[in-house]
């Protein structure tokens, strides 16, 4: 007699396993521990038994379908255990076939050519800006239009730079994939001229972590005045547009607080601006008021006019004597170095960046923030960013 629910539900566990039938095959073992629906045929003149899942997850009408579909295939010649055997490691090798476990792979065979910054870099860009959206997708099955819309993501934080950097990475990901057969074209091929073009910028800047160390040890090698030099390893610890930094006021530095206010008529935006100061920048303030504070309000004065500031041309004269040509380096360069190494290896949020950088950042009702905005966090992440520059120089002689 066919099985009922309100039967299966009062069914009572015993000591001792037994089965009851549901027809064609399709039975019911309750053991003490629970409750089993199982399949009993003949295939190729052997008896088989086919597990079909646990009383109540699945119910009977769910066993009686299942049931069904196993019959068919049967009548088809197909096993139904080797076929349910054939679709679990067909789901497992999905889960494997997905585009983060690929670029992980791509990525730990080319580790050995790379350095260990450059692959971290690339593999935190696939982390930060790639993975959490397509990094569960096979890659056989990502189309154009998917990819964009992740990169757009970024463009939309104002990152566009990175945008094409990511979309050079997919790229390299999705050529490997289709080398090893698990996809049939690079999506990312259809995208060339999709991004926004990334702004020229007549500001030269070095911002491989590799290349940093090298130029940090020369600023601190410098054999110039002693103001200069003093204003050329500061401006690499507070990133502020050169001419923010000429014009410093002793009297716009808060030692105890460890701040410098920089007034907004002195701001490209035309608002107040805070620096939270490292120890690191703090050491230099300190070795430099004796000399500037007694006699001049500003921090980085003139040589021969001590009311005035440095000249504009000063800290770039000071890095082509070093050997850092314009299209290399400049003084206005420190700030993209900041900006891209914050985000992509020291990992801050994308809005203290910005404000540290004393850009336009606006909430989502196009309310700008104030200037303490962020402030504890940019100031754990301005003495993070001189620990790191610290850690970068010193391992030049490593």
């Amino acid at each position: 007699m066919p099985l009922t629910d309100v039967k299966i539900r009062n069914l009572k566990r015993q000591d001792k396993t037994y089965k009851l039938s549901d027809g064609g095959g399709l039975f019911l073992l309750i053991k003490p521990i629970g409750k089993y629906w199982r399949y009993s045929y003949r295939f190729n003149g052997k008896q088989k038994t086919l597990s079909i899942g646990v009383y109540p997850e699945i119910p009977l009408k769910k066993a009686r379908q299942k049931h069904a579909e196993a019959r068919l295939l049967l009548a088809d010649g197909i096993d139904p255990s080797a076929h349910k055997q054939a679709q679990k490691q067909a789901r497992k090798a999905e889960a494997l076939n997905s585009f983060e476990a690929l670029a992980r792979e791509w990525h730990s065979k080319q580790v050995p050519h790379w350095s260990e910054k450059h692959a971290h870099i690339l593999l935190r860009r696939l982390e930060a800006n790639v993975f959490p959206w397509l990094g569960n997708r096979p890659p056989g099955q990502i189309k154009p239009p998917e990819v964009l819309q992740v990169l757009r993501k970024v463009e939309a934080r104002g990152a566009v730079d990175t945008a094409h950097r990511v979309l050079q990475v997919c790229g390299q990901v999705f050529r490997y994939a289709v080398a090893i057969g698990l996809a049939d074209s690079d999506p990312c091929r259809d995208l060339r001229g999709a991004l926004s073009k990334v702004r020229g910028s007549h500001y030269a800047s070095i911002t491989e972590p590799i290349k940093i160390g090298p130029l940090l040890q020369a600023l601190h090698a410098y054999q110039g005045r002693f103001i200069t030099c003093c204003a050329l390893q500061f401006l690499p610890l507070v990133f502020t547009r050169p001419g923010e930094l000429r014009n410093a006021r002793w009297d716009e530095i808060d030692f105890d607080k460890a701040l410098w206010l920089i007034p907004a008529h002195k701001m490209k935006m035309k608002t107040d601006h805070l620096v939270p100061l490292s120890k690191q920048a703090l050491s230099i303030l300190e070795k430099l008021k004796p000399v500037t504070a007694r006699h001049s309000p500003y921090v980085f004065h003139a040589m021969h006019q001590r009311q005035q500031p440095l000249s504009d041309n000063t800290l770039n004269t000071a890095l082509r004597r070093m050997g850092y040509s314009k299209d290399e380096m400049s003084a206005h360069g420190f700030r993209a170095m900041a900006r891209t190494n914050l985000d992509e290896i020291l990992g801050y949020r994308i809005e203290a960046i910005e404000m540290q950088l004393a850009h336009a950042v606006r909430d989502a009702n196009g309310r700008a923030y104030n200037r303490t905005q962020y402030l504890d966090e940019r100031r754990e992440m301005m003495q993070a960013w001189a620990d790191w520059l610290d850690g970068l120089q010193a391992s030049v002689n490593d």
